[in-house]
């Protein structure tokens, strides 16, 4: 009987697809396509390494472990600033690079995220709070001077890694570090990223985190993935709670 049952369901499932339109399947089955290759993807990509110490709704607080980076300095809006900081860094950990005794060149790991840094900024916020690192009179998404990072994987150190041929590419270890955590999906927009960081600071404040950096927004995937499955973050180090 139970086999029975499920061999009818299985031919009204079989007749209900014929009665879909030719580029609905087309569709789905590349929808299906790309979620596995995205797991793929994230699943294959090496993150940052650090502790939650504590999570709220979208938030969390984070000890991040000492990690290497690969960074490079642009001008320019923060949109093209980041597709000519990530097409710098690529192209050194693609191969434009040596290994530390002059020889040869090695590609390196793509890792996850890129990293989008402010020179200076002026944080501005509704409420309660504005909080002025530096004194431009520009706004996050204003900001005409940034620095764009990569990440580098383990087991990479300043000793062993491939030394990048383009003097714009710059790398250095970033110690531990504690940061508020802001995460959410779909586009960044100029307004989404600054109401984000709004939330971040008001957050931070009413929860009595001492701020000493500017924000950084993180971006997790690449540029064809549906909005929904993006992973985006602001981050904004603070000193070490108590």
């Amino acid at each position: 009987m139970q086999q029975l049952i499920l061999t009818e369901a299985s031919q009204r499932s079989i007749q209900s697809l014929k009665n879909v339109p030719m580029h609905e399947k087309i569709l789905f089955t590349l929808l299906i396509c790309f979620t596995f290759f995205r797991i793929e993807l994230v699943m294959a990509t090496e993150q940052p390494s650090y502790q939650v110490i504590l999570t709220q709704d979208n938030f969390e607080v984070r000890q991040y472990s000492p990690m290497l980076i690969a960074e490079t300095h642009v001008s320019g809006s923060m949109n093209d600033a980041s597709r000519q900081g990530f097409r710098t860094i690529a192209d050194y950990i693609f191969g434009n690079n040596h290994l530390p005794n002059g020889k040869d060149s090695q590609k390196i790991p793509m890792t996850a995220p890129v990293i989008v840094t402010p020179q200076s900024a002026k944080i501005t916020m509704t409420a309660p709070v504005t909080v002025t690192p530096q004194d431009s009179e520009h706004t996050f998404t204003e900001t005409t001077s940034w620095y764009v990072s990569f990440v580098m994987p383990q087991p990479y150190t300043l000793d062993n890694i491939p030394q990048p041929n383009n003097p714009a590419v710059q790398l250095k270890v970033v110690p531990q570090r504690y940061y508020v955590v802001n995460r959410y999906s779909g586009f960044n927009s100029e307004s989404t990223i600054q109401t984000k960081i709004n939330e971040t600071l008001h957050w931070a404040t009413q929860h009595h985190y001492t701020m000493v950096g500017l924000p950084q927004l993180a971006r997790y995937n690449p540029p064809w993935t549906l909005p929904m499955f993006r992973r985006n973050e602001i981050l904004i180090e603070i000193k070490q709670p108590n």
